[in-house]
């Protein structure tokens, strides 16, 4: 990777200082140089490679903020110049700007890599003017312009397409290669890569409001909401720093005291200062500080490189623990693209029956009620339509040519008082319809499982999932037989959204405390279960607005597999952290024991501190490569 800035700066600092280094060991160890002159000398390089880090603990000394790595490391470099020891505390500071260097170098390439994959949003947008293309601020754009996207430029707003068709590359916003294709009439969102044709599309958002910029600022964000981890090493060294300072100090002054008021030998301050001072560079928490926040970002960048939207690192760890998994059905389980199968049990013409039941539907968007305008496939006058009332879990009741048309369940039937309907033999979802409060027949609407659903589901159960749930509106011969098909372990239908909301409640009750129960949904219907939920899993349905406002990880092409994907990213992110930690504290106490006792001089300090800094770096970005997990 190649370094500028800062980076650039501080590395020509660490090699000028190293150079002058290494000559001034040469000179002190083959020439007979004054004392005072040596020291001249050595403050020199030392200078020059940390006079920032000095400063820095300076600042934070004004402002009472005492006791971080900063200023560990000025204290013992500047001991080890009063007690003559010149070389190591020049090392001290060479050292440990090189392993600040390095952990910059890291982070930064975290960064890079991350804003790479995540590059979806187009800086300027084609509009045209006069018979020509003109590149214009997206952000200046009002809702309801004209766009140009030509071959392949990035779809920067989100509209419809009003003239060419073409294929879309959407692996920036799900991880996948597959082409998805559009043409006149489509909805398109920002982010995708136009393949071969020109696309005019009419926006339908503001630029902020796109699913490019959602997208963004919600990985952005994501390192707000911190990791119990990361909470706990935060607390760990407001409470270690003070700890280790003190020890020092009892081990710089309290031996001496003993040695001569209570032993009556020499009391050997120097060699006693030496010890707190290499006690002190070794204390230094920074390979904790640094690793466990670098492994959290690289796994949520990585994982958004999948497809994968995780909003914050304190869902990292509550992925990790899935052991409960609650699946909606519709767009979850099943694929959502219903279509009527069959019309019985109807007195007049099917048609007619499918054209008013199509009119009271029409201002929902419901996959059934999509699906029911499909089946009648003739435009909708909305003008025929009027007194349009969603009775929520039940249907719908409207004005279709002063005719009251009811359309939904065997409930919404029950609950308006008409006779005759009943339950059918075949398997899908019913729909009833009554005109005027008589019935008037049912509908057949048959939905078929995702390709990857019952993959998916025998894959979490590979990886310790102990139950899984699956709660549904329709109909109980239509759920059992999806859950039957799938692999699902319980199953419940014919719900409201509220008894979804009691039956997780229930569920979360009766699992183990150290266990997370995961909702997976659509996020439109299921806000308050994904809510209530451990952790809501949305079916983003490449950027629905409300999967990503609503849950805390959004699947971004819909596939079920994605889940599995997810928490196996979240363990090992877990992984890579508890390591970090354990092999850091590990040396830490060894080094520290073996420095208060002596054996460890201030070199093997140095090198033990940077060195673990390093090693810890490196295995946090192994968090980023998630590509074949």
């Amino acid at each position: 990777m190649k370094l500028e800035g800062e980076n650039k700066s501080k590395l020509i600092r660490i090699i000028i200082s190293a150079v002058l280094f290494v000559v001034l060991v040469v000179i002190q160890h083959t020439v007979d140089v004054n004392h005072w002159l040596m020291l001249g000398l050595y403050v020199v390089p030392y200078l020059i490679s940390g006079y920032d880090i000095l400063l820095e603990a300076g600042e934070k000394i004004i402002h009472g903020e005492l006791l971080d790595e900063d200023f560990l490391m000025a204290v013992a470099s500047i001991g080890a110049f009063a007690i003559g020891e010149f070389p190591e505390a020049v090392a001290v500071m060479l050292l440990y700007q090189v392993g600040e260097l390095f952990e910059d170098v890291a982070e930064d390439r975290s960064r890079d890599n991350i804003s790479e994959l995540m590059d979806i949003r187009p800086d300027t947008v084609n509009v045209e003017k006069d018979g020509k293309l003109v590149s214009v601020d997206p952000a200046t754009l009002p809702v309801g312009s004209i766009i140009v996207v030509q071959p392949g430029e990035k779809v920067p707003l989100d509209g419809v397409v009003v003239e060419g068709s073409s294929s879309l590359n959407t692996s920036a916003l799900t991880g996948e290669s597959l082409p998805r294709d559009v043409s006149e009439g489509d909805d398109i969102i920002s982010g995708c890569i136009n393949g071969d044709g020109v696309l005019r599309i009419r926006t339908t958002k503001d630029f902020g409001e796109s699913t490019a910029s959602k997208i963004l600022e919600l990985v952005e964000n994501a390192s707000e909401h911190k990791a119990p981890a990361e909470n706990f090493i935060t607390k760990f060294a407001r409470i270690y720093t003070p700890v280790v300072v003190a020890a020092a100090v009892l081990v710089a002054i309290l031996p001496p005291i003993i040695r001569q008021f209570g032993m009556h030998t020499a009391p050997m301050w120097t060699d006693w200062i030496s010890r707190a001072l290499t006690f002190l560079v070794i204390s230094c928490p920074c390979a904790i500080v640094i690793s466990v926040p670098l492994s959290f970002f690289g796994g949520i960048g990585g994982a958004s490189s999948q497809g994968i939207l995780i909003k914050g690192a304190n869902y990292m760890e509550t992925l990790s623990k899935i052991r409960e998994v609650v699946f909606d059905k519709t767009g979850t389980i099943t694929k959502g693209n219903f279509a009527v199968t069959g019309v019985h049990h109807c007195p007049i013409e099917d048609k007619k029956l499918l054209e008013l039941a199509a009119h009271a539907e029409s201002y929902s968007t419901h996959p059934i009620s999509k699906s029911i305008q499909a089946a009648y496939g003739e435009e909708i006058d909305n003008s025929r339509v009027s007194n349009v009332q969603e009775i929520s879990g039940k249907g719908v009741v409207a004005k279709v040519d002063d005719q009251s048309i009811a359309v939904g369940n065997i409930k919404l039937m029950n609950y308006l008082g008409v006779a005759g309907a009943e339950e059918c033999s075949s398997i899908g979802t019913i729909v009833h319809v009554a005109i005027d409060g008589i019935y008037a027949g049912h509908m057949v609407i048959a939905d078929e499982l995702k390709p990857h659903a019952k993959e998916a589901i025998a894959e979490l159960k590979k990886m310790g999932v102990k139950r899984t749930y699956m709660l549904t509106g329709d109909g109980a011969k239509v759920a059992d037989s999806i859950a039957k098909e799938a692999g699902v372990d319980e199953v419940h239908a014919e719900l409201l959204p509220a008894q979804k909301v009691e039956i997780v409640e229930d569920i979360l009750k009766r699992k183990n405390p150290g266990d997370s129960l995961a909702f997976i949904g659509d996020g439109v219907n299921d806000a308050p279960v994904l809510t209530r939920s451990d952790i809501g899993i949305a079916m983003g349905g490449l950027g629905s607005d409300a999967a990503i406002e609503a849950a805390d990880v959004v699947l971004m092409d819909d596939d079920p597999l994605k889940i599995s994907k997810a928490i196996r990213i979240a363990r090992k992110c877990l992984t890579i952290v508890k390591s970090n930690i354990i092999f850091a504290l590990a040396v830490k106490l060894a080094c520290l024991v073996l420095g208060g006792l002596g054996i460890a001089n201030m070199w093997i300090a140095i090198f033990a501190d940077v060195g673990v800094m390093i090693l810890c770096v490196l295995n946090a970005t192994r968090c980023l490569h998630t590509k074949n997990i």
